[in-house]
């Protein structure tokens, strides 16, 4: 039983999980680890809030949320892990695939649990969505649409965008990294990457030295698919609509899956019209209690997590190749070798 639980960072993220955790598992301790001022802690009911590793160390936290900026992630993970606590590390589990395994293996060493905090995989929208896709009662994969996109500005209101994580390139922001939810749901929808090819830039007049857009392009190969399913990945900081969604055209119609209402549709050539097939609850919180419960059960009952550290270091793989491939101007294929994937300009 996880009798006291690390929150390291204590972000809006950082608030989001202490709030979360507090409903399933009530009578947790929760410790806070920031290098601010600890007055924010008040209403969250913490047990302790310190502003050193070696004070948070001293309570004995068995679990430990990462929630700080992702080039702090690696650093305090492997201190954490190589003191026996288990780990939730917030997407993406790091800004670069540097030192990434390292982490895996240690965690693996110690027995200790290591999930990542895709949480748009726990949305029950999306589970379906998925369920439909592998079903093949559209037929056969064959391309996919996907966007992802909300002005900057208006993420946080009462918080400066310019002071924020994603503002800065030194803290691992940028659309690549802060929306990668999508880059790993995609890889979970239709499996392994074969190439990719990206373009990123920075198209607003917003003040931050990161991109704000990123055009991608990736192709997908898994037991699912006869064919290579090519995907399009459109991904902003600066559009003042809020989208996220996913259109599938298959060999019998188009799935369409839209994450902010939740909803599923169908077109299906037989009937000429699109058609709801589900439209799930709204509740903000939902894929964070659901991942939650799983990370628990993970622990007690000594499971694999659904996200692992190796699927958190392939979307890093992933992102890295993009920024080559834009840096390049060249689609990058992926090769295997001694099954660790590789990516190579071709």
């Amino acid at each position: 039983m996880i009798k006291r639980l690390l929150i390291v960072g204590f972000g809006s993220i950082g608030k989001r999980h202490a709030r979360v955790v507090r409903k399933i598992l009530p009578r947790v301790e929760i410790i806070v680890l920031r290098h601010q001022s600890c007055d924010d802690t008040l209403n969250y009911d913490i047990y302790h809030c310190v502003t050193s590793f070696k004070d948070a160390i001293k309570l004995k936290p068995q679990l430990a949320v990462i929630a700080n900026p992702a080039t702090y992630h690696l650093n305090i993970s492997l201190l954490l892990a190589n003191a026996g606590v288990h780990l939730f590390i917030e997407k993406p589990i790091s800004n670069s695939a540097k030192g990434i395994s390292s982490l895996i293996k240690v965690c693996k060493k110690k027995n200790l649990k290591l999930m990542i905090g895709y949480n748009l995989r726990f949305l029950n929208s999306l589970q379906k969505f998925r369920k439909f896709i592998i079903s093949k009662a559209l037929g056969e994969a064959l391309s996919v649409r996907a966007e992802i996109g909300q002005y900057l500005p208006s993420w946080r209101p009462n918080f400066d965008y310019q002071n924020s994580v994603s503002a800065k390139k030194e803290l691992g922001g940028g659309v690549l990294l802060e929306l990668s939810h999508d880059i790993d749901y995609l890889t979970w929808l239709f499996g392994d990457i074969i190439w990719v090819n990206g373009i990123l830039e920075k198209n607003s007049k917003l003040k931050i030295n990161v991109e704000d857009t990123a055009y991608l392009t990736m192709g997908f190969k898994s037991k699912y698919n006869k064919n290579v399913v090519s995907a399009n990945l459109n991904m902003d900081f600066i559009r003042h609509d809020i989208a996220r969604n996913c259109t599938v055209i298959c060999t019998k119609g188009t799935l369409r899956w839209n994450a902010i209402l939740g909803t599923i549709e169908v077109f299906k050539k037989q009937t000429n019209k699109w058609e709801i097939l589900f439209q799930d609850k709204k509740d903000p919180d939902s894929s964070y209690q659901e991942e939650w419960k799983h990370f628990i059960k993970c622990i007690n009952n000594n499971i694999s997590p659904k996200v692992t550290g190796q699927d958190g270091l392939r979307v890093i793989q992933i992102i890295d190749s993009l920024r080559k491939s834009a840096k390049n101007n060249k689609t990058l294929f992926m090769k295997k070798l001694n099954t660790k994937s590789k990516f190579l300009i071709i």
